[in-house]
């Protein structure tokens, strides 16, 4: 009978796999790396607790490194078969999976630089030369529509509106002439927000599903995100700061760059020199403007509308190389920061917080989840000190919370697209969101919806035939 293992993204936003097995066939759903504390990041290093040579697929929801960036590891433990995936994804995917193998070097020589650093592994999770089996083995499927992987196996695809490519999954299960219908939600964006579709919920009648939980417990904060970036802008530029803003190369620095073009054609803020400190980010929106199957009406509008790329900011600055990244710290007045990594876990974010936090007139923006363990939850949290490269540093800059600019549903937005499906799952399963999140989630499900609603539980196997 059909069966689904939660191998990763239960009880913690990152890490996602799903294994599903029926007729003698293995496919898994997701393939991330686990971020945060110590134990999480140590399961990286771990094998996974079904050999990988015995998997048959691999498909993915989208390219973030939490669904993605254990995939070299998976390949270099034995799996052979196909990873599929819309075209979006594979291009975003290879982006993201040489730059972290890059990174991932990077980090493991400041590690053993710095032994007493937080992290117990000092060796890269694979290098630069393990990727490219990954990319050979990927192959296309259709962004939007159904998929037939094999037999037992068909999958539909829905837009999830989170990042270029970001698809929820409609996976079919066929076995002994039987049926079973399980809704993977993926990670499910934002209604209303600038550049990509709304998320689009799977009209589908699932027997189970999968939805996150990244923020089960909350909605975001309200206010208009350019009216507050205005403000933030202005504020820092007139103490004459810095703003550093962690965020992911794929998604939130598209976000970012889109607000404050619109706000200096609007002369709502100084023309300040923004550094967009990632090469990768740069490649991303080269993607995000090439693929216009995912643009909502909006952002197609004022891209027609002969103002030229909605994400070209005036004073754009662009460092490929660490010794052009470093002499951003010998910029003395105001101007803006975009640099990875989201949550402060490494890249080149952390020289420059290094640099600018102790001085009181910078900021700091974080508008991205910051997971248990990271130093964006510390930040986020309110630490004094935070710990950069072996050292304690000061932390008297001015720290931001800008909820508006995450790329995920809020708990109303999630309860939104639940609302939307036409009928009840048999059974829902709560991933990618910390016990809290999920748990609130799940309260929110049964009281509204009186459905049957439970929190996956880490390498716990379910037997799917039981919500027929």
């Amino acid at each position: 009978m059909p069966k689904l293992t939660f191998l990763g993204a239960a009880g913690t936003v990152t890490g996602s796999k799903y294994l599903v097995e029926a007729a003698n066939k293995r496919l898994l759903l997701d393939c991330g790396i686990f971020q945060g504390t110590p134990e999480l990041t140590d399961r990286n290093y771990k094998p996974l607790p079904t050999d990988p040579k015995i998997f048959d697929y691999v498909v993915l929801t989208h390219a973030h490194l939490d669904h993605t960036g254990l995939l070299p590891r998976l390949v270099k433990d034995g799996y052979r078969g196909p990873i599929f995936a819309n075209p979006a994804t594979i291009e975003l995917a290879t982006l993201l999976l040489k730059d972290s193998a890059h990174l991932q070097q990077e980090d493991s020589l400041q590690a053993q630089k710095h032994p007493h650093n937080s992290h117990s592994n000092s060796e890269p999770l694979y290098a630069p030369e393990d990727v490219d089996p990954v990319l050979r083995a990927m192959k296309p499927m259709p962004r939007t529509g159904g998929f037939d992987i094999s037999p037992e196996f068909h999958v539909d695809s829905y837009d999830a509106g989170h990042i270029l490519g970001s698809s929820s999954l409609v996976l079919t299960i066929t076995e002994n002439g039987k049926k079973t219908i399980v809704i993977f939600s993926g990670d499910i964006g934002r209604y209303d927000q600038p550049i990509l579709n709304d998320p689009v919920t799977p009209p589908a009648n699932a027997d189970v599903l999968l939805c996150e939980s990244t923020y089960g417990d909350r909605d975001h904060e309200t206010g208009d995100p350019a009216e507050l970036l205005a403000a933030i802008v202005n504020r820092v530029a007139k103490r004459g700061g810095v703003i550093v803003i962690p965020a992911f190369a794929i998604g939130r620095t598209q976000t970012f760059m889109y607000y404050l073009r619109q706000l200096e054609d609007q002369q709502r803020i100084p023309r300040l020199p923004v550094y967009i400190d990632s090469p990768m980010a740069l490649s991303a929106t080269d993607l995000y403007l090439k693929h216009t199957e995912d643009h909502d009406l909006d952002y197609t509008r004022e891209d027609a509308g002969g103002k030229g790329d909605p994400l070209d900011v005036h004073q754009f600055h662009l460092t490929r190389t660490a010794d052009e990244s470093m002499q951003i710290n010998n910029v003395k007045t105001p101007c803006i920061i975009v640099s990875a990594s989201g949550m402060v876990t490494g890249g080149r974010v952390m020289h420059h917080l290094a640099q600018r936090l102790p001085d009181a007139r910078n900021a700091v923006i974080l508008a991205g989840f910051q997971a248990q363990g990271t130093r964006g939850r510390a930040l986020q949290e309110g630490a004094k000190t935070i710990r950069l490269f072996g050292q304690d540093v000061a932390v008297n800059a001015e720290i931001v919370q800008l909820g508006q600019f995450s790329a995920h549903a809020g708990k109303s937005e999630l309860l939104r697209w639940l609302t939307a499906l036409p009928a009840p799952p048999k059974q829902t399963y709560l991933t990618h969101g910390e016990p809290s999140a999920a748990q609130s989630l799940q309260s929110s499900i049964q009281e509204k919806f009186h459905w049957k609603a439970s929190v996956a539980r880490y390498l716990d196997t379910v037997d799917l035939a039981s919500a027929l």
